[in-house]
């Protein structure tokens, strides 16, 4: 069967996939990865979520539960870099990003997967709410999880074809509760731990009060504040700085304007947010570059897709075509509300991701 590292957050999907797969007859190691930035437990404990020191020790438990050996292996540097500097730089570029992707791909497998396989082993596994499987074509793809409501695709829609033949995701096949009644049948401390919902390295939901602070840090500079306009360049008020906004968004702009009223573009340049109506904020056309195909090699013709825009979207189906060496259009048959740049664009071809970008 071979030898797995199971990335483990000292959740419960985490913690049964690696019972799952030591069931299945795999060799199982069990590891967590240590990417908060500061050295001092109080400072670890604030981050909770994933990054705590109490993940740590619910991992290390359930690991020795399981009777399978556990690391903390040091993935701070490729944190810092490839999550929260692009998180920072993102946001305050005029653009919304969504760290989980980025922290899948260049974190959680790149880097992971690398150091798996350089210590012997041959797959690494995650608790993902996804399935990969290999098309008759060859191409590794994703599958969406049994249980819809909690697939994950869309965050992984990004992963290379070497990471896919190297990864199990054995969580993919069941509910949530059924996860649950494992990890309680198992006598698993974690089986009623609640889901960490929150971005790791930002616990209290407060970005603008990180990237701020990330800012000050960095340079000892503030950030401005500036004026929301309309489309035309006419001034509405004063906005508290472009990190606080994000296009589509309607409640804490602090405007009276009569009617409902929208973030439509950040223009980092000029230090605007500008605002519009609902009918504004309505779009069929959306552009992606930074592309992954996953299901086919390559796009060679139009196709009618199922896509996302972000993470909670229900999909709508469009017309996605190349119209550059790195970017597609995708034309939708609905209008679509809060086509946000940074955010990522995913498309399926029935239960398979097809590929993906990032919104230009």
């Amino acid at each position: 069967m071979g030898r797995v590292v199971v990335g483990m957050s000292g959740g419960v999907d985490s913690s049964v996939a690696a019972y799952l797969l030591k069931e299945q007859g795999y060799d199982v190691v069990g590891v967590t990865m240590q990417i908060w930035q500061k050295e001092d437990a109080c400072s670890i404990e604030e981050n909770g979520g994933c990054c705590g020191l109490s993940a740590v020790e619910d991992a290390r438990r359930v690991a020795a539960a399981l009777k399978i050996p556990y690391y903390v292996m040091n993935f701070r540097q490729e944190f810092q870099k490839s999550v929260i500097d692009y998180f920072t730089d993102e946001y305050l570029n005029g653009r919304t990003p969504n760290p989980c992707i980025a922290c899948n791909r260049y974190v959680k497998w790149e880097a992971l997967l690398n150091r798996s396989l350089s210590i012997g082993a041959d797959y690494i596994a995650t608790g993902h709410y996804a399935r990969i499987e290999q098309l008759p074509n060859g191409r590794y793809a994703l599958r969406r999880s049994a249980a819809l409501a909690k697939d994950q695709t869309y965050a992984l829609y990004n992963l290379t074809q070497e990471q896919l033949k190297r990864t199990l995701m054995p969580v993919g096949a069941y509910s949530k509760d059924e996860i649950r009644a494992i990890a309680e049948r198992k006598g698993l401390l974690v089986a009623d731990k609640p889901d960490s919902q929150d971005i790791c390295f930002v616990p209290d939901g407060d970005y603008a009060s990180f990237i701020e602070k990330t800012v000050r840090e960095r340079s000892g500079q503030e950030l401005p504040d500036g004026n929301f306009v309309t489309p035309d360049g006419r001034i509405l008020g004063r906005h508290k700085g472009i990190v606080h906004y994000t296009v589509g968004q309607r409640k804490g702009l602090g405007l009276a304007l009569g009617y409902p009223a929208f973030v439509l573009e950040i223009r980092p340049e000029t230090n605007e947010v500008v605002i519009g109506t609902y009918e504004e904020s309505l779009t069929r056309t959306v552009k992606a570059d930074g592309l992954n195909f996953m299901s086919i090699e390559d796009l060679t013709e139009p196709r009618r897709v199922f896509a996302k825009i972000r993470y909670n979207h229900k999909g709508a189906w469009c017309t996605v075509e190349k119209t550059g060496s790195d970017e597609v259009t995708c034309h939708f048959e609905e209008p679509q509300r809060a086509v946000t740049p940074g955010q990522a664009l995913v498309f399926y071809d029935g239960e398979y991701v097809l590929g993906g970008g990032t919104i230009l």
